[in-house]
């Protein structure tokens, strides 16, 4: 049981997940991952518990805690003893070659150090194959420094950067996630990270930047969006955090080995121009899953698999707005997907909540815009004057770049330059009360 429990907590799961996997009551899975919090705790001199043990065990052991087929440990009779487990579903080799890293990189370890202990649960591993090939390029080939990951909340940013990390841990000699959700002042984040990195080192340095010269590290921070300013358009950051700007445009323009990766709703004008003047700093938009998405469907036990393309083509093949569909449609409909493709209505139940929240964060300009946009039959021409918004044709690209940089809008390809709103956005507004 102890090593069930391990295995499943390195894995992201919770106890609610692992008594149900295992046929144990809740109660009997807390109480045996109490004794064994206790035990690794006794072992390691540390004060281990369910939100810390990865991290904890694979400082104290040097194993790979997220562990993508590479050493983990194990409890066998009480004892701590190390041995090969495969504690994700990816099916790579166990002991691969250090070879497999770039020439030019320093291996210092065996495996990377790794950090993931406040990463959310992988909850699904299966499409993402060219977004996974052009990360992996910009990293391990172009060696960009700095990669922004923007996209739509719920979109599946960080499920790509976790696959990602599974494929390229070898690559770097640590790796850090942080979320910035908690929205920690730009000195305490580095006191973290710095922290982290310095446990292995015989002597502290300085600076951030420092340990990035030093060693290839990669570092993510996600929800950074936390950090702009609700009620202003895209990008523009809170007084109180302004020096992140200072931070990232460091991280871009000075030379070291490392990579700091954002992930966000929405994509600032600092890392726009740092990409146009910068080769080293890189930004990649996630859409839908495609075709892909099907195994979300799939996964949900879902009938009516000759409705899956419609059903995934109308919610734009977003895992996330997917997933609430299909928790729909099981409630509903007993599962039968064709109910709900067989009406042009667009449906969007819960789905109107994650979107009320995002569009929160809307300039009252931007609002204005989305319901004028919410109300238009085709696609609007960017160079046009449009008099009935009141809105001079400066501020109104100015605006339209905005939406653009949280996704609420998209560019079609016509005789000149046109967006649309987000179809699932504009059916949302139509029936809302939004404004």
């Amino acid at each position: 049981m102890t090593k069930s429990i391990l295995e499943s907590v390195l894995q992201h799961k919770n106890f609610h997940k692992i008594a149900e996997q295992n046929g144990y009551s809740y109660d009997h899975v807390k109480k045996e991952g109490a004794k064994l919090w206790k035990l690794l705790s006794g072992v390691f001199a540390a004060a281990i518990e369910q939100s810390n043990v990865r991290s904890i065990l694979q400082n104290k052991a040097g194993s790979t805690i997220y562990s993508f087929g590479d050493s983990s440990l194990i409890i066998t009779n009480h004892k701590i003893k190390e041995n090969y487990v495969n504690i994700c579903k990816e099916n790579h080799q166990v002991g691969q070659d250090k070879e497999k890293r770039s020439p030019s990189a320093p291996v210092p370890n065996e495996v990377p150090r790794m950090d993931l202990a406040t990463a959310p649960e992988l909850n699904y591993n299966y499409g993402r194959d060219s977004e996974i090939a052009t990360l992996k390029s910009w990293m391990v080939n172009d060696r960009a420094r700095l990669i922004t990951i923007y996209g739509l909340s719920g979109v599946g940013k960080t499920a790509l950067i976790l696959k990602v990390i599974s494929e390229i841990q070898r690559e770097f000699d640590y790796i850090i996630y942080r979320s910035l959700e908690p929205l920690p002042k730009l000195v305490n984040l580095k006191d973290h990270l710095k922290h982290f990195l310095s446990e292995s080192s015989a002597s502290p340095l300085p600076e951030i930047i420092d340990y990035f010269r030093s060693s290839r590290c990669l570092v993510i921070l996600d929800d950074l969006q936390h950090l702009f300013k609700p009620g202003h358009l895209a990008g523009h950051y809170l007084a109180e955090h302004k020096d992140y700007h200072n931070f990232f445009q460091q991280v871009a323009t000075s030379s070291h080995q490392s990579c700091l990766i954002l992930s966000s709703w929405e994509k600032s004008g600092d890392i726009e121009t740092l990409e146009k003047e910068n080769e080293y700093t890189k930004s990649l938009k996630i859409e839908g899953l495609g075709a892909a998405a099907k195994d979300i469907l799939r996964q949900k036990k879902l009938a009516d698999e000759s409705s899956w393309d419609e059903l995934i083509n109308r919610y734009q093949g977003h895992p996330g707005w997917l997933n609430i569909i299909s928790a729909t449609i099981l409630e509903l409909f007993d599962g039968r997907a064709a109910h709900l493709t067989e009406r042009e209505e667009l449906f969007l139940g819960d789905i109107e909540a994650k979107l009320e929240f995002q569009l929160e964060r809307l300039s009252e300009l931007e609002k204005k815009v989305v319901y004028w946009l919410a109300i238009q039959d085709e696609a609007i021409a960017i160079s046009q004057t449009y008099a009935n918004l009141e809105v001079s044709q400066g501020k109104f690209w100015q605006i339209m770049q905005s939406l653009n940089r949280r996704c609420l809008v998209e560019k079609v390809a016509i005789n000149e330059p046109a967006f649309q709103l987000n179809s699932i956005v504009k059916a949302y507004l139509a029936f809302s009360r939004f404004m």
